[in-house]
């Protein structure tokens, strides 16, 4: 077989096993241009003394969607709580039809979920706002984990900072303004999956049975997702705090992003000092910032 033979056979049989499912898990009768999906694995797949061409597609077909919904169900524990395990799998069944993997890695499946929720109310009302708050921070954990890690400033360097001076945040930091405190119950159910305690979600965490997560009440929630030793952990943040680091992390300058801060705050202008003060100290020692330059935070293919 040719190069482009070999290609256009891998780009039919990959059509084939990644159509979207129908909702008792098997292959659709036709494909979306009208063929029947019989005729299609007969042009390619070889049947054998047991199994027609159709049920041979039929089992990697299977395998591939029972793959990428349960890495999905893994990825998202706190959204199947959310929605219940019915409709997460409906719900994560119509995402991948219209977001199917581009990736070589799983890792990747669940980037455009926040975004395709947030297009898609529908799917998870009436908990939209939860459901979305959820899968935001779940995908910045997700991030979080795995992104790399610059190198630390040196303590001179964090000495000699000036109003124009521009820091660099870690490309692991994910800063999230959330319309519901998520971070609470994800933590708790979390540790219930892994059997973890402390405030941190382990990443290997994989959920067994999921138990619902009550409504809660809206809160305006600041968080900084961040990691440190393999954990990934959830830092509450004042509003103040949380519009400094997103303007360091935009490329203000550091008089500009303190002044973005105290935007429209009622913190008196006598605490500022000490607030700004050990709000530093903190960022320093969590090994927030990086001598590096700032890496885009955009999604890999998915």
């Amino acid at each position: 077989m040719s190069r482009s033979g070999l290609k256009a056979f891998q780009q039919r049989m990959a059509a084939a096993v990644m159509a979207p499912a129908t909702r008792r898990g098997t292959l659709p009768r036709r494909r979306a241009d009208g063929v029947r999906m019989a005729a299609e694995a007969a042009a390619f797949v070889k049947p054998n003394d047991r199994l027609s061409s159709l049920e041979r597609l039929e089992i990697y077909h299977q395998q591939y969607w029972l793959r990428v919904l349960g890495s999905l169900a893994e990825d998202f524990p706190g959204l199947g709580a959310v929605l219940g395990r019915a409709r997460f799998d409906a719900l994560a069944r119509a995402y991948l039809a219209e977001c199917p993997s581009r990736s070589f890695t799983l890792r990747n499946l669940g980037s455009r979920l926040p975004d395709w929720l947030e297009a898609h109310p529908a799917w998870t009302a009436p908990r939209s706002g939860l459901a979305l708050d959820t899968a935001r921070l779940e995908w910045a954990h997700i991030e979080a984990f795995d992104a790399a890690a610059g190198p630390l400033p040196d303590a001179g360097d964090l000495a000699a900072l000036a109003e124009d001076t521009r820091l660099h945040l870690q490309p692991h930091l994910r800063l999230l303004h959330l319309d519901y405190p998520v971070h609470r119950v994800l933590v708790r159910l979390r540790q219930e999956l892994a059997g973890a305690s402390g405030n941190h979600a382990l990443a290997g965490a994989r959920p067994r049975a999921l138990r619902r997560i009550p409504d809660c009440t809206p809160e305006a929630t600041f968080l900084a997702v961040h990691r440190h030793d393999l954990t990934v952990y959830y830092k509450p943040l004042d509003p103040e705090a949380f519009r400094i680091l997103e303007a360091i992390g935009a490329g203000a300058s550091l008089g500009e992003a303190i002044e973005a801060g105290f935007q429209s705050s009622a913190m008196l202008e006598a605490e500022r000092p000490a607030f700004l003060h050990q709000a530093f100290h903190d960022w320093a020692s969590f090994g927030w910032f990086t001598r590096s330059g700032p890496s885009p935070h955009g999604a890999p293919d998915a």
